[in-house]
């Protein structure tokens, strides 16, 4: 080997004799730069090349081994550099103290030559694995926040512009990919349908899933007045395409020229509809199976009447199931209760209400994540129509 190509250790000892010992055991096999003081040390460490691994005395006037090690490891260029400490005590509170300004291991004096062979080029296997394994991981980061982009690609980029119905959708995934799904079908300006689904499982595979269904609903134009056929539609394109899956799925139609919707359900939470001449919240709920196992499953339809100032909202089950510490769940209940709690909010303060209340109910830290998938969907009925 080369000798520009050997790996570089920086040997730190302000004894003659041990620097000697050291570099003889392993010139043959190392690049060596040769400090004999603490602070000579640490510019070697930040120039260039940088070292490997780093032998370091612990017994130095001046600036001990301890202090140089805590150095290393507070500077950014330096701290992921292993450190084996060079020493002729065997206590074990030395050790420890060692251990805990960052060292990776010791080497005691009188030093064996297969020792120190062995230690260092362990060391320095396990940096280099340590170094493989974050390169993995960024490019794993990378593709993980591409399939995030080309996902949020597929979900609309905004709700449909309906005369007479707001509708606001939100999607809280729990990591970078996700198996929830919303999208629509425009017939007209009076007539919409809905679809709000939840792939099984978390991760790339829900999230390859949630993209076939994006494909599948494209197809299901032709009948978009009709759930239980949107449904059916849906379950014949998903079906033995997968095993171990499997979607939930509620479609709504809505009919602004009749002031109906009809719903149907595939193994999905409940369509919530709140009344605004009653100020009570119906749970509407026409099930059939899940999608994507079921060959022969069919489904059937609700028909609903709205009125002006009524409200539906479709989620998935990220909402309900939100836990607190407690492992208690959010509730069907409580969705309900703060339907009707909040029925004067503007669509869209409403739906940010309601994230915000499950934070709390969860009791999440800034920039934590929900344990489950969350997408919530609202259509508010203009009160003047």
């Amino acid at each position: 080997m080369k000798n520009e190509e050997k790996r570089v250790v920086l040997l730190v000892d302000d004894a003659p004799a041990n620097i000697q010992v050291v570099n003889s055991i392993l010139k043959d096999d190392y690049r060596i730069r040769i400090a004999t003081s603490g602070a000579k040390a640490l510019d070697l460490a930040n120039s260039s090349p940088a070292p490997d691994l780093i032998l370091l005395d612990v017994m130095m006037p001046e600036m001990d081994g301890y202090e140089v090690c805590t150095r290393l490891k507070a500077a950014p260029h330096t701290r992921d550099i292993p450190v084996i400490f060079l020493t002729g005590k065997i206590e074990a509170e030395d050790e420890t103290r060692g251990f805990q300004v960052g060292a990776v291991d010791y080497i005691h004096k009188p030093f064996s030559p297969p020792v120190v062979k062995a230690r260092v080029e362990t060391h320095l296997m396990l940096r280099e694995a340590r170094e493989q394994l974050a390169r993995q991981l960024f490019a794993l980061n990378s593709e993980l926040e591409m399939a995030r982009q080309i996902q949020l690609s597929i979900l609309p980029r905004e709700a449909p512009k309906v005369d007479g119905l707001e509708i606001c959708a939100r999607y809280v995934p729990m990591s970078s990919v996700a198996g929830d799904f919303y999208d629509f079908i425009v017939l007209d300006p009076q007539h919409v349908g809905i679809l709000v689904a939840d792939v099984s499982g978390h991760g790339l595979p829900a999230a390859l899933i949630a993209s076939m269904l994006q494909v599948a609903l494209t197809t299901q134009h032709g009948h978009a007045s009709q759930p239980g056929k949107v449904l059916s539609g849906l379950n014949q394109a998903l079906c033995g395409k997968f095993q171990s899956n499997f979607v939930t799925a509620a479609y709504t139609f809505v009919d602004l020229e009749n002031r109906v919707i009809h719903y149907a359900g595939a193994g999905h939470p409940p369509m919530l509809l709140w009344s605004r001449s009653s100020s009570k919240t119906q749970e509407v709920c026409e099930n059939g199976l899940v999608l994507g196992q079921f060959p022969e499953a069919t489904y059937d339809s609700a028909k609903v009447e709205v009125g002006a100032g009524d409200r539906c909202v479709l989620y998935t089950d990220g909402v309900v199931e939100a836990q607190n510490p407690s492992s208690e769940e959010f509730g069907i209940d409580r969705l309900k209760e703060f339907l009707e709690d909040n029925s004067n909010l503007a669509g869209n303060r409403f739906v940010e209400q309601l994230l915000e209340k499950l934070g709390r109910w969860s009791e999440l830290e800034t920039g934590e994540s929900h344990s489950d998938d969350i997408t919530l969907l609202v259509a508010s009925f203009d009160r003047t129509a």
